[in-house]
């Protein structure tokens, strides 16, 4: 994938050199560093849920599991559509594009998961995007 990816023969629009590129790359670059710090940071409020030898399910809090079920997932999608963009690729945006259709199924199935199992579980949070889905 690499190849294709940094290949300007299967770039969209092969115009590597301007400055208005090289801006959008570097916005992009910090969208993928955003999402990959998001994902970061909710796979450690996940993985801190239970303490060793607990098996019981609890409901994530805090980062954006204020606003979603699926922080980790969300992260990981802004994470490769700001890669998408920032290469501007065909085989960089089927791989973002993927990334959703397989993710984002799985955050809708934990947030119905979580609102059957815990009474209690926030009803404002949505299963993936902030405040819309």
């Amino acid at each position: 994938m690499g190849y294709f990816v940094s290949s300007l023969k299967y770039s969209i629009n092969g115009e590597y050199g301007h400055l208005e590129v090289q801006l959008k790359v570097l916005w992009c670059l910090l969208l993928f560093l955003l999402g990959m710090g998001i994902n970061i940071h909710s796979d450690l409020l996940l993985r801190q849920l239970r303490k060793p030898g607990e098996v019981t399910y609890k409901i994530p809090q805090g980062g954006l599991f204020t606003y979603v079920s699926g922080a980790n997932y969300f992260g990981e999608i802004v994470e490769w559509f700001g890669f998408a963009i920032a290469t501007w690729s065909l085989p960089a945006f089927a791989f973002a594009f993927f990334t959703l259709c397989c993710i984002g199924p799985r955050a809708y199935h934990h947030h119905r998961y979580y609102l059957k199992t815990f009474t209690d579980y926030p009803k404002s949070r949505k299963a993936l995007i902030p405040f819309v889905f």
